[in-house]
């Protein structure tokens, strides 16, 4: 799937597309950074995380939920292959950047940047702001179908039209996450980036927190 196969319309689904300079500089970024499966990935979530915002009542930021979805995974491109901390790190502190570069306050930068660096960590995004519980949830729908059923086969439908996953969108992701994530694999320890290293590559030794733990070096 190439990212020039998506679409450019200036509403999805009833949910109008930003097109102000700090959205469409974010995407042009993306879109430039990004594999195509990951381009879209994003295109998705945004789309997804509003109709979840709407259908739950959470009030989000349009602008800035949408600067979030296009950086929350910049942390895994080229820009990073020698990045020694998690890529939602990178990813959150390359989105904080961003918006400092246009302008945006303190606050919003702070919370655009907790949304992205909690989007991956199930159960607390859900605590912390309506922009991170929205994008968290919709960043799982696109990945692994949770909360599915919050949107009816119009929006789902409409979605992927504007938006096509492809039909190896769940290997390419997977192995577009593994490209970004195997030269930092100690970085993986606790999140779900274990689990993709552990499935894309063979030399991948999984850290386990109770061998730490069995192996520390105090005396009982």
């Amino acid at each position: 799937m190439r990212a020039s196969s998506f679409s450019t319309a200036d509403e999805v689904m009833g949910v109008l597309i930003p097109r102000s300079a700090v959205c469409k500089t974010a995407a042009e970024y993306a879109r430039g950074a990004l594999p195509a499966v990951l381009f879209g990935h994003a295109c998705r979530v945004f789309v997804f995380a509003m109709l979840f915002a709407q259908r739950t009542g959470k009030t989000c930021d349009s602008e800035l939920l949408y600067v979030s979805a296009m950086f929350s995974n910049i942390g895994l491109t080229e820009a990073y292959a020698r990045s020694t901390v998690r890529y939602e790190l990178d990813s959150a502190d390359a989105a904080r950047l961003h918006l400092d570069r246009h302008g945006i306050g303190s606050r919003e930068r702070d919370e655009a940047w907790l949304a992205i660096a909690l989007h991956m960590t199930p159960g607390i995004a859900v605590r912390v702001s309506p922009l991170a519980s929205a994008l968290a949830a919709a960043t799982f729908t696109d990945l692994t179908a949770a909360h599915l059923d919050t949107y009816s086969n119009e929006e789902r439908n409409g979605v992927l039209a504007a938006y096509p996953r492809g039909k190896q969108f769940k290997h390419e992701v997977i192995a577009a996450m593994g490209r970004g994530l195997a030269h930092r694999p100690g970085t993986t320890f606790g999140t779900f980036g274990a689990d993709v290293l552990d499935r894309v590559d063979p030399d991948y030794c999984r850290i386990n927190f109770c061998g730490q733990i069995l192996g520390s070096s105090w005396e009982d």
